[in-house]
């Protein structure tokens, strides 16, 4: 028996050029179990998940094109805005400096018919008081005629009808200019 013994276990010495057979075939075997197992439970499942990943990143970059169009159609809204506010400001900026205008021009011919009316008022006062005062000359020449020719003819006549006479003479000479 032990030589039944050493022929089963040939114990040859291991090179690193020496071939053994039996060790090929049981890693092969395993090595293709393995495979299977592999391809029935861990391809399916990795395989699953990579696609998901595939489908995930592709669903991303869409909603990322989404986004940056979303975000392009804001922008030019945007500054379509702003372009409109500042087409809307400039028209209320010149209606409101014709409307200043307007009111200048207003408040400039209200000033004018004020001056002018004051003037006309001063101008008419100043006629009215001229009148008075040439009337009151006119009284204070009458009275100092009478007095004069009162002491002169010595004779002391009726006032009224003095008066009377001196403002008809005054009348007159008025007319003769």
């Amino acid at each position: 028996m032990p030589t039944l013994l050493r022929l089963l276990v040939q114990e040859e010495e291991f090179t690193p050029f020496s071939i053994n057979t039996g060790l090929i075939f049981w890693t092969l075997v395993v090595f293709g179990i393995l495979l299977a197992l592999l391809w029935r439970l861990g391809w399916p499942a990795i395989l699953k998940a990579v696609e998901d990943r595939e489908r995930r990143i592709q669903q991303q970059l869409e909603e990322a094109e989404r986004a940056r169009a979303e975000s392009a159609r804001l922008l030019e809204e945007h500054r379509s805005m702003i372009a409109t506010a500042k087409a809307e400001s400039q028209e209320m900026i010149t209606k409101a400096r014709g409307v200043a205008e307007k009111e200048r021009q207003t408040l400039l011919a209200q000033a004018r018919e004020q001056y002018e009316d004051l003037l006309a008022r001063a101008k008419k006062e100043i006629d009215t008081q001229k009148q008075q005062a040439i009337l009151e000359l006119r009284r204070e020449a009458v009275d100092l005629s009478i007095a004069a020719a009162s002491k002169l003819v010595e004779a002391n006549l009726d006032s009224d009808a003095n008066r009377k006479l001196v403002m008809e003479y005054l009348a007159s000479l008025e007319q003769r200019r």
